[in-house]
């Protein structure tokens, strides 16, 4: 290899953080600057008006929440005993057996939002009858989020030290005690990890939710009521109201302070778990 060759293959690290940075800046700058002149307490506070060109967005963000934190609360310990029990199957498992289970998680976590939200339309809406609500979008955004928790908790689970599990079986530590004293701790923060993905992923669901969700703009009663999402009320504005750029411009510029507000959250709660186990192998 010559030494220009190692010098651009050296330099395409650099280039890429480059062009990711531009990209994203760029993304950012186009949003904020458009969304600084109807950003205000009232945005954020007031229900919309004239088909959402002006007013604020208060019903769309309350419906995220619900729809984000449900979904979230009924994924998590569905994801963390599927992912605990495929861990156990893993390590038992050897060749194809193994590479089954994780094609298998992969193509769920693949299938694209709208097959999803189809069957959350079919099952939820139709066949259980909770119609256009709240309860159904949450109940499909847990069955999209569940995959992706199950293989980064699972990617988790597999660095935990080999010493510790051989620690916990030399002092004779039953399953239940094992996976309370040692499995748990050292998946924590990729479950961290996988909600943060998962938080990530539903706030910016639209197709799924249409399907399931709904299409109201006005404050939900209750989880049985339908309701409209943050990222679902962006594709109104933008694809049916005439006039409604600048609001869902403003729109997705809160959509996106919502993700970086989550973010920064997770990485500290995973900063702190780290030096927490840090201080405690030290001590």
């Amino acid at each position: 290899m010559s030494v220009l060759t190692r010098r651009l293959v050296a330099s395409l690290p650099g280039a890429a953080v480059a062009i990711t940075t531009i990209a994203a800046g760029s993304l950012l700058w186009g949003l904020g600057t458009g969304a600084w002149a109807r950003f205000s307490l009232g945005f954020f506070t007031q229900a919309p008006t004239g088909a959402g060109r002006t007013g604020g967005i208060a019903p769309m963000l309350f419906s995220t929440l619900v729809v984000v934190a449900l979904a979230l609360a009924l994924a998590a310990p569905v994801g963390l005993g599927a992912a605990l029990f495929l861990h156990d199957r893993l390590e038992s498992a050897r060749g194809a057996g193994r590479v089954l289970v994780r094609t298998g998680v992969d193509v769920l976590g693949a299938v694209p939002s709208i097959v999803f939200g189809m069957f959350g339309n079919a099952l939820f809406v139709r066949t259980l009858g909770f119609g256009f609500s709240l309860l159904s979008g949450s109940l499909t955004l847990a069955i999209m989020i569940v995959p992706l928790l199950i293989r980064v908790v699972v990617s988790g689970l597999e660095t935990t030290p080999e010493a510790h599990l051989q620690a916990g079986a030399a002092l004779g530590l039953g399953r239940a005690t094992m996976v309370r004293a040692v499995l748990l701790p050292a998946a924590l923060p990729a479950l961290v990890a996988g909600l943060v993905l998962g938080t990530a992923r539903a706030l910016a669901e639209t197709a799924a939710l249409l399907f399931t969700s709904g299409y109201a703009d006005r404050m939900p009663a209750s989880v049985w009521d339908s309701g409209r999402t943050l990222s679902v009320h962006i594709y109104d504005l933008t694809m049916n109201v005439p006039g409604g750029n600048a609001s869902a411009q403003a729109t997705a510029a809160a959509l996106v302070l919502g993700v970086f507000i989550v973010e920064l959250l997770a990485s500290g709660i995973v900063l702190y778990i780290s030096r927490g186990r840090s201080q405690g192998e030290d001590a």
